[in-house]
């Protein structure tokens, strides 16, 4: 897992999907279930019967009822009452407003973005500051209007408009409100007032009374005026039916050229369209009616304008197509088998989405182009909007989640903007993740084939000079690539080396416990899931593409060596030998780069400058004598190779994990006061962030344990004979450790004082049995300069996006780290 970060971001990849024929009238799927892969397509046709790709899920505790978008955020209203706040370049969640007492049925904002309202089913709209998210002011009815479905606001009549239950449109002048909130009647508001069914009286005139907290108001429902909606500023019967949807529009109204006028969508089947009388301030005014003639029964549930055409979705699965200069219906489309709950337009298509969570795409001649499973259940709300010049689609449903979609693909090259750099990063990314590189496996080896030539497809499109560096089979190659820094700087320009590696581990998904395919990357609430998108392709493509944007802008400063192997995940194995055989082809290098590391938490960033190593080594006690039997040659002057190994790996450790091997800690330094500063530093920052950490001075003791002081871990135990038999005596025991060194201690001296320890410890036992004890790897700790210059820029890097923290982790380190 990997956390978004929000400067360079890493990739999503596409949902799985259903395609349909077009024409097809009914949500059940034509084939079975595909994942279909994004490819480059050439062909307008092609590109209009493309279906969205999903970019991110997001996810809630409760169905998402409403969306609306600025062009930096995403806003929905849920059914518990909050509105949601995400960024839509980051994906991250920036705000919970708890705002309502009911489910936020309706959303909307000012042309400049800076309020946002949301009407609920608590019968108010609250007005909302965007920029610090606190309340503007509140509205309600001295009506009982029930759920507020819809709301509007026009910016030149400073006038919010809202649909109601109870068939009213009504409205507020918000340049009134001082004398509009100079007195309003405490036991008119909807907090206080009775409700007509809930607190009625049961049978035998018996009511029930509210529960204590009740009363309750909502945490960030405080503030600003409270204003009543004055009775004159009322059309009863707007709709002979719920007023379930709004849309204020300025052209495409013949009859209103040049003015607003707002129309509305009802239970009654019927689309009416309001002029606004600005001198009686905003009151509304019906303009006509817009009527298909069909019997009652089929309420308009959404609606949508393209110019001078109105969308509306119909209870039952139709879309009807108005057009306003005419006031003709152009189309009937019957888009889903049941009702059609939300309908927006953009890049030149109408998206519709229904209670079956199919989202359908129709062009302009209304022609089914493509269709899409969206989400587990409902789809309640939709909005299309461009961010940055791509075009997004964002969906939400009683799945509790978000989907947000880019529909590039979907539109024509000349509607579709250039992909930035983080675009083309994150499809990059998704593809490099969907390579099975296990370098654990043999029957991964093609695809760790393949994973490596793909990279080097990607280095080659930015122009970067590529080898493939030969390694004894069966191992997987090493990539060698160089981009070259700026010609104006040839002289003084530093060289650079970036070590990665493109293997990954395993990942079974039988088991069920990814909440993904591993190897097919997703972006939720914020972050990146998939195998490698961390550890560690995601950090080879990020710098891959930041070399690239400096290359193309011609302000690369250094050479940039980036040497990538594919067994890491195994040892490093015939990694040394090729950076050895190699090294005219690598040439001089001033600094080395890892990103392999991690995360302090998932909101610090932590800048490495150490790193431990690590020796793995085996122990082997064998008998001259088969597998026994216990019951039959069990005897006490039988020198049991298991026996004996418990006891010499008893030897190794003391009280409180102290490794006993003679000489064990004698290089390493006593604690510095400048490294104990650090310590301090990391601890505060990290117990401000999450106080159950709980005391810094535990935590700090708990970090050096784990990032200066040396351990020694057991891993498994391997006997010979078959598995699970309780009465074996094994002829063969074995043991797998590994030590973690730090900085001082030398690998080579560790490992001969630990081989010869165990032979020393195994002489003293006396017995008959043969120890063998082999040292299958060995990685130097190193410790770099925290002064240096390489250490200092990214220092001032890192802090132009987060807050920095020093530290050294115990990741392992490669065979050849300095």
């Amino acid at each position: 897992m990997s956390k978004r970060p929000p400067v360079t971001a890493f990739g999503f990849r596409g949902q799985a999907l259903t395609p349909l024929t077009a024409g097809s009238e009914t949500d059940e799927p034509a084939t079975p279930e595909a994942i279909l892969t994004r490819q480059p397509s050439q062909d307008v046709g092609d590109r209009q019967n493309a279906l969205p790709t999903l970019s991110h899920r997001l996810r809630h505790s409760s169905s998402i009822l409403a969306i609306v978008l600025s062009d930096e955020e995403i806003f929905a209203g849920t059914q518990g009452g909050e509105v949601l706040v995400y960024s839509l370049s980051t994906f991250e969640r920036k705000a919970v407003i708890e705002g309502h007492r009911g489910s936020v049925l309706g959303l909307c904002l000012s042309s400049d973005a800076e309020l946002l309202f949301s009407s609920a089913g608590d019968r108010i709209v609250n007005v909302w500051n965007t920029i610090d998210l606190t309340r503007n002011c509140c509205l309600y009815s001295s009506y009982d209007v029930g759920d507020l479905f819809c709301v509007s606001y026009s910016a030149s009549l400073q006038t919010v408009y809202l649909g109601a239950q109870n068939t009213t449109i009504q409205w507020c002048n918000l340049k009134d409100r001082i004398t509009k909130s100079s007195a309003p009647r405490k036991e008119l508001h909807p907090s206080t007032r009775d409700d007509r069914f809930f607190d009625s009286a049961g049978p035998g005139g018996v009511r029930t009374p509210r529960r204590a907290d009740a009363d309750l108001t909502p945490r960030h429902a405080k503030g600003g005026d409270v204003i009543q909606i004055g009775k004159e500023n009322v059309e009863h019967f707007a709709h002979y039916g719920y007023v379930y949807c709004m849309q204020l529009i300025t052209d495409g109204v013949p009859e209103s050229a040049g003015n607003e006028v707002l129309i509305t969508g009802g239970g009654d089947g019927v689309v009416k369209l309001w002029k606004l009388d600005a001198k009686k301030g905003g009151a509304v005014e019906e303009l006509y009616s817009l009527d298909d003639g069909r019997e009652e029964g089929h309420s308009i549930l959404s609606i949508a304008v393209d110019g001078t055409f109105i969308y509306s979705g119909r209870s039952g699965g139709e879309v009807d197509v108005w057009d306003t200069e005419t006031r003709q219906l152009m189309r009937n489309l019957k888009a889903h088998r049941d009702d059609v709950l939300t309908i927006c337009v953009g890049g030149g298509f109408m998206f519709s989405a229904a209670v079956t969570g199919y989202v359908r795409k129709f062009d302009r001649q209304y022609q089914l182009k493509s269709r899409l499973k969206a989400h587990e259940g409902r789809i309640l709300a939709s909005a299309f909007t461009y961010h940055r010049q791509r075009p997004i689609y964002v969906t939400g449903g009683n799945d509790c989640t978000l989907g947000i979609w880019d529909i590039s693909d979907c539109l024509s090259p000349t509607v579709t903007a250039t992909r930035t750099s983080n675009e083309q990063l994150f499809e990059s990314l998704r593809r490099f993740v969907a390579y099975r590189t296990v370098s654990s496996d043999p029957k991964y080896q093609v695809d760790c084939r393949r994973g490596a030539s793909y990279l080097r497809s990607v280095f080659k499109n930015f122009g970067a000079v590529t080898e493939m560096l030969t390694t004894k089979d069966p191992y997987n190659p090493v990539l060698l690539a160089r981009f070259r820094g700026n010609p104006a700087t040839a002289k003084k320009r530093k060289k650079i080396l970036f070590y990665g590696h493109y293997d990954v581990v395993a990942a079974d998904n039988a088991t069920g416990k990814w909440i993904i395919d591993p190897f097919a990357m997703e972006g939720i609430d914020g972050y990146l899931y998939g195998r490698g998108t961390s550890d560690n392709k995601g950090p080879i493509m990020a710098a891959i593409f930041a070399c690239a944007e400096l290359t193309s802008e011609q302000t690369l400063g250094s050479d940039i060596i980036f040497l990538i192997e594919g067994e890491e995940e195994c040892g490093s194995r015939g990694f040394e030998d090729a950076v050895r055989a190699s090294k005219d082809k690598i040439g001089e290098v001033d600094w080395i780069l890892l990103a392999n590391s991690y995360w302090l938490d998932d909101q610090i960033p932590c800048l490495t400058y150490g790193l431990r190593g690590v020796i793995h080594a085996s122990v082997q006690i064998e008998s001259t004598h088969p597998d026994l039997h216990s019951g039959v040659d069990g005897s006490s002057q039988l020198d049991e190779p298991l026996k004996d190994l418990v006891m010499l790996l008893s030897t190794l450790t003391g009280k409180d994990s102290q490794v006993m091997i003679p000489g064990f800690y004698d290089p390493i330094p006593q604690l510095s006061s400048e490294e104990e500063a650090f310590y301090r530093d990391i601890t505060a920052a990290l117990v401000q962030q999450s106080p159950g950490l709980g005391d810094a001075d535990s935590l700090a003791a708990s970090l050096m344990r784990r990032w200066r002081d040396p351990t020694l871990t057991i891993h498994r135990f391997q006997t010979s004979g078959p598995d699970n038999n309780a009465t074996i005596i094994p002829r063969l025991a074995k043991a797998v450790l590994s030590m973690r060194l730090v900085p001082n201690q030398e690998a080579a001296h560790v490992s001969e004082a630990l081989v010869t320890w165990l032979e020393t410890q195994f002489e003293s036992l006396g017995t008959n049995n043969s120890l063998t004890v082999t040292v299958d790897h060995m990685a130097e700790p190193w410790l770099g300069d925290w002064t240096n210059e390489i250490f200092k820029t990214l220092e001032e890097a890192v802090m132009d996006a987060w807050s920095p923290a020093n530290g050294r982790n115990g990741a392992e380190a490669v065979a050849t780290a300095p």
